[in-house]
């Protein structure tokens, strides 16, 4: 009698990836942790100040203008800090996007399916809420997509501030989908916001696009042969790219995506590969990180936080108004829903299962964590409404209230898992052999810890 064949294994999702994305990622993360505890501790600040009796001082510096009109760079200190400092943001936001896909974990489709999928879950659900809600009021509609954006930074530092032992293959998940969602959220700026376009100056961006693209793919022989830091030659054409879009009519966060995609990316590298010296994909990370953590990203939640909510009355009329109703049920309850939604009928059409590390609740915990969407989310509130309009302010409490309780409902529930996460972590650092590689990233039988 034949012997019956085995039957054939499952792809696992949520399994570990490899140790040097895991090690990048961490790495991350632990830059991400001190921005996020400076995001929050300028929030605070603002939202304090705002609401003293010194609080025209604070509309008034948010408020004063400077700037060369012509070009049309005259704008408020509060507009500097969203559409110039934010597109450094943005610009690591399409590096890191880059680096992901071409050469991390993400570069296998078969890997990068649920993430991304997820990431369009944890964006459409909290936008048909919104809409659900707002469906009577047709002058709050245009805030659908208030509520689509992850702030990764106040995630992470929720993480650092529990104590958490989040597994790298959910923090891995946690960075890429927070990542996706920054590009989805900029991709539906350009599209629903951008009211008119200037054709020329959009037509003129193109060429310092084209200049710093061209530099950046040639950094080596070029920058090698001048002596000369990339950045130093790249940044100012990026300056003169970001200023023309701006002029465009298109928000000029754009140009910071655009510009981190036509970075270069050394794939064996990023992958733990043989190296030749730091590439430019790298060099900049390294550079850029810690301005946009510690200075842009701060000084825009200072200037963006800062909302007048005119004592317990003021708050309770705000949290009655539809957009504020809209953006904390989407947030709190909508993301978690549509990530996990979409990530269970995802798995189950590729016929897959989840790695015996990970369950449902855990995928739940992070979905709640993506439901801080603080920092593009204040930014599409400003863009929503007209301005001056109530419905900002409105908007800016429901963000704050709901990445507060977004905060609250995943501490619980993680803080819950945490045992269980760290006999993961531990079993992560055990290298019996010491060749400074873990040993389960060495394993070949699939095999992971129950």
């Amino acid at each position: 009698m034949a012997a019956t064949p085995p039957r054939p294994q499952k792809r696992r999702v949520f399994s570990r990836g490899s140790y040097a994305e895991s090690r990048r990622i961490g790495e991350i993360l632990r830059k991400e942790t001190v921005g996020g505890a400076l995001l929050v501790a300028a929030a605070i600040v603002a939202i304090v100040w705002a609401n003293s009796p010194w609080a025209g001082g604070y509309f008034a510096l948010r408020d004063f203008e400077v700037g060369y009109e012509p070009w049309h760079l005259r704008l408020s200190i509060g507009q500097w800090a969203s559409d110039g400092l934010l597109a450094i943001f943005f610009f690591l936001v399409g590096l890191e996007l880059k680096r992901e896909f071409v050469a991390g974990d993400l570069r296998k489709i078969s890997t990068a399916v649920v993430p991304v999928a997820a990431a369009f879950g944890g964006v459409l659900m909290p936008a048909a809420i919104y809409l659900a809600v707002n469906a009577s009021s047709p002058e709050t509609l245009h805030g659908w997509a208030i509520p689509t954006a992850t702030d990764i930074a106040f995630a992470v530092a929720v993480l650092a501030i529990i104590g958490s032992h989040l597994p790298s293959a959910l923090r891995i998940f946690l960075l890429t989908l927070a990542v996706v969602d920054d590009l989805i959220a900029i991709v539906i700026i350009a599209v629903a916001y951008t009211e008119s376009i200037e054709v020329l100056p959009l037509a003129l961006a193109l060429i310092p696009v084209a200049l710093f693209a061209f530099l950046a793919q040639r950094y080596r022989r070029f920058f090698g042969i001048h002596h000369a830091p990339a950045w130093l030659i790249l940044l100012p054409i990026g300056v003169v790219a970001w200023a023309l879009l701006h002029a465009s009519g298109i928000h000029a966060t754009i140009a910071g995506v655009v510009l981190g995609f036509c970075v270069p990316v050394i794939r064996s590298q990023a992958s733990g590969g043989p190296e030749a010296g730091p590439g430019l994909a790298e060099t900049f990370e390294h550079r850029f990180r810690p301005l946009s953590t510690a200075v842009a990203v701060p000084i825009f939640a200072f200037f963006a936080a800062g909302v007048a909510i005119g004592g317990a009355d003021g708050f309770v009329a705000a949290i009655t108004e539809p957009v504020t109703i809209g953006v904390v049920l989407a947030l709190v309850f909508g993301k978690p829903i549509g990530i996990v939604l979409v990530t269970w009928i995802t798995t189950k059409a590729s016929k897959a299962e989840l790695d015996p590390s990970v369950k449902w609740v855990d995928l739940l915990g992070i979905g709640m964590l993506a439901g801080i969407g603080f920092t593009v989310s204040l930014l599409i509130a400003e863009l929503s409404f007209e301005h001056g309009s109530p419905h900002i302010e409105h908007a800016k409490v429901a963000i704050l209230s709901a990445s507060v309780l977004a905060a609250v409902f995943a501490t619980i529930l993680l803080r819950i898992r945490n045992r269980h996460y760290r006999l993961i972590e531990a079993e992560e650092t055990v290298d019996t052999d010491h060749d400074g590689i873990p040993d389960v990233y060495q394993r070949t039988d699939g095999d992971a810890p129950r």
